[in-house]
């Protein structure tokens, strides 16, 4: 019987490819664990302003943005909602916004900045326990709305009412009007949502 000698060239090789091996083993286990530490990109943009395209906006609609984890509603007013905000002032708790959460440059009838005063940009979460509300835009005996429904926003957890500015009316349960989050406009078509350029 012959004797199997060591090759010293060899084993180097197999224990080098070996490592190797096991490198390469080692750093495909650990790049999930590691990546699944890492912040999502929605973790990451929930701090973060969140720029939107409004270019599809037509009066009357009403699109969705989450901010910071909270639903951002942007609606285009129509002239008809628009000449409805001042009708509103008798059956509001605060229709100057003087207690309510917004802007400076957005205190005001229109809830909204100056130069796109259609535009209204507020979180939609009630200011009385946290539920959604419902878009009831329409005017009137719509979607289970009164005959002399205004317009704007309904809570369905405990019928709190907002117009289409987001300010409350009275006799609810909503202590104050919808925030208006910072926002500004980097064009016509591009709004900006969590930062603004006036310095509010």
């Amino acid at each position: 019987m012959s004797e199997m000698r060591s090759d010293p060239r060899r084993r180097r090789f197999l224990v080098a490819a070996s490592a190797a091996v096991g490198a390469v083993g080692g750093i495909s286990i650990a790049i999930p664990f590691v990546i699944s530490m890492l912040p999502s990109a929605r973790a990451r943009a929930a701090g973060a302003p969140v720029e939107i395209d409004i270019s599809q906006l037509e009066p009357g609609m009403m699109i969705t943005q989450e901010w910071r984890g909270q639903p951002v509603w942007v609606v285009n007013r129509t002239p008809e909602m628009m000449a409805q905000l001042s009708k509103n002032v008798a059956l509001l708790r605060d229709p100057d916004s003087a207690e309510s959460d917004q802007p400076v440059y957005c205190k005001n009838a229109n809830r909204s900045m100056a130069e796109h005063p259609n535009n209204l940009v507020v979180v939609g979460i009630c200011t009385h326990l946290g539920c959604t509300p419902l878009n009831r835009s329409k005017m009137g005996n719509v979607e289970g709305m009164s005959d002399d429904w205004p317009g704007g926003f309904f809570c369905p957890c405990h019928g709190s009412k907002y117009d289409m500015s987001a300010r409350v009316f009275k006799g609810v349960p909503a202590p104050v009007n919808l925030s208006i989050p910072p926002h500004s406009y980097l064009s016509g078509t591009r709004l900006l949502i969590g930062e603004d350029k006036k310095g509010a």
